[in-house]
């Protein structure tokens, strides 16, 4: 289990633009990100396979098209309980607090790709313990 993406965005409901490592920032979430604040959804993680699964349906996306801040390799995250820790690294610890969401509309993501799995596969998480993650850096899972 590993990150192979991290992303950012400025807006909401935007594409997010890929970066080497992000600064996450405790209670808050990834520092120049739009969904960073005082709320249950500072951060979002998305399985690198269910982005693959849409490339192979016919979809033209990639790593930061569903707005996740973090894909990662070998978690299926919709499996992940509420309230799971997950240490990203050597210091980030965050808490998944919703798994998928309701989207009100659809978003620049849904009208650009054809389709956005993150209501359905994505999961969200705030921030304990913050730190540098860096494409590469392992996941652990606790309870």
């Amino acid at each position: 289990m590993k990150v192979v993406s991290l992303a950012l965005s400025k807006k909401k409901g935007t594409r997010k633009d890929i970066v080497e490592k992000v600064h996450i920032i405790p209670d808050h979430g990834i520092q120049g990100d739009a969904h960073a604040g005082d709320w249950h959804r500072q951060v979002s993680l998305l399985a690198a396979e269910r982005i693959e699964e849409s490339r192979n349906r016919g979809l033209d996306v990639s790593f930061g098209d569903f707005a996740e801040n973090i894909a990662t390799i070998g978690v299926d995250w919709k499996s992940v309980p509420v309230g799971t820790r997950v240490k990203i690294g050597d210091t980030v610890i965050l808490e998944i607090t919703q798994i998928g969401k309701e989207c009100v509309r659809k978003c620049a993501i849904f009208y650009q790709a054809g389709d956005c799995i993150m209501p359905r596969e994505g999961v969200f998480a705030k921030v304990l313990r913050g730190g540098i993650v860096s494409c590469g850096d392992p996941i652990e899972l606790r309870s």
